[in-house]
């Protein structure tokens, strides 16, 4: 009888896993692997979708923070009872921790590794720090990653030249068009908008994002300040949760922006795309915006700030438009041309349709399959 093969998938965060990685254990678990996941959170095993076996490991964000330690030792203990046949890991800091534990099976061909980067620490723009801490830290590790996926350009060229292992590249975490494949009529997007405060002939800006330093909502508000208090009909969206503890909001309401609706964490993304007109997006740095995917998708037209991830999706006057984060002006030219232009927005939106075909969920788990079945 053969032994059931086993799989450990490790990220920093129960969220992550169920936001990003379903999928990835959906396909072990129909192809007869046991499926163990090792994530900061105590969610039950039972609420993780085709997952066996659920550790809780206190992975972090910060690199100095001794409970690093503390989710090492753990994690090499896991490791080492379970005789894994491969390791998954995504996420800067548990893929990290994850592979130091690992190093030596590794090392030996007891265990395979892949290494998902969602997007690297270090990037062009990124601080010399970053460069400093992260590329050697990565460069080093990647000594002991069988397969590293890359999701962007960037991302691949700098490892493909850089660092001594297998470098591939598959295009982001996929849409699940199941999400977005629902009709709305006319009534129900005005029903919505209605609940919003939005009317039917406004102008709608959208930016579902988390409120952060990378996202760079302050950016795009200071962007939009005098724009949106000389367009009252133009309304921007930003549904996400507030890590900035209100600074955004602050903003808003010193200069009395009341057409900027901050909607915390929503459940309904597709349907607030769907009543949409424009894609926004300021992040300093992405791995593969899922935001502006999503918004392709459901054929929108993106203005966004030229950054790692965001121009790998967005073509120069094709299906949007991309600035540096110094040209201010162009950002409000662009975005006033869209406002101002139907037409144009319906061709931006179809091209944006035609270009996220490339990045869909059965196009990226073929990919991922291809290198499942090399590994073994």
């Amino acid at each position: 009888m053969h032994k059931k093969k086993k799989v450990l998938v490790a990220a920093n965060l129960d969220s992550f896993i169920f936001k990003f990685l379903v999928p990835n254990l959906k396909w072990f678990h129909d192809n007869g692997y046991e499926v163990h996941i090792a994530s900061n959170g105590d969610t039950d095993v039972n609420d993780i979708p085709y997952c066996d076996k659920k550790y809780n490991v206190c992975f972090t964000r910060n690199i100095f923070n001794k409970d690093n330690i503390v989710s090492y030792r753990k994690i090499k203990k896991i490791i080492k009872e379970n005789d894994y046949d491969l390791i998954h890991c995504h996420t800067p800091f548990g893929a990290a921790i994850t592979r130091l534990a690992a190093r030596k099976l590794q090392k030996y061909g007891k265990v395979k590794v892949i290494y998902t980067a969602h997007g690297f620490h270090f990037f062009k723009g990124a601080s010399k720090l970053n460069w400093l801490l992260f590329y050697n830290a990565e460069k080093w590790l990647a000594n002991y990653t069988n397969i590293l996926i890359t999701i962007n350009n960037e991302d691949y060229e700098i490892a493909k030249c850089k660092f001594k292992t297998d470098v591939r590249y598959i295009p982001g975490v996929g849409i699940d068009t199941k999400k977005f494949d629902f009709k709305m009529s006319d009534k129900e997007k005005n029903d919505l908008r209605s609940s919003l405060g939005i009317d039917k002939d406004d102008i709608v800006l959208i930016y579902p994002a988390e409120l952060s330093k990378r996202k760079n909502q302050m950016w795009l508000l200071d962007t939009l300040k005098d724009y949106l208090n000389e367009n009252k009909n133009v309304k921007l969206l930003l549904p996400g949760n507030d890590i900035l503890d209100g600074k955004c909001q602050k903003y808003v309401k010193d200069n009395k922006m009341d057409n900027c609706l901050f909607l915390g964490f929503r459940k309904d993304i597709p349907k607030l795309l769907k009543i949409s007109d424009i894609s926004v997006a300021s992040s300093v740095q992405e791995g593969l915006p899922v935001n502006i995917l999503e918004a392709m998708y459901v054929g929108l037209p993106i203005v966004a700030t030229d950054c790692r991830g965001q121009r790998d999706l967005i073509i120069n006057g094709k299906n949007g438009y991309i600035v540096l984060h110094d040209e201010k002006d162009k950002f409000i030219k662009y975005l006033d041309e869209l406002v101002h232009d139907s037409n144009k927005r319906k061709m931006m939106g179809t091209e944006s349709q035609k270009i996220v075909s490339d990045y869909l969920l059965d196009k990226v788990m073929d990919e991922l399959e291809k290198i499942y079945g090399e590994v073994f």
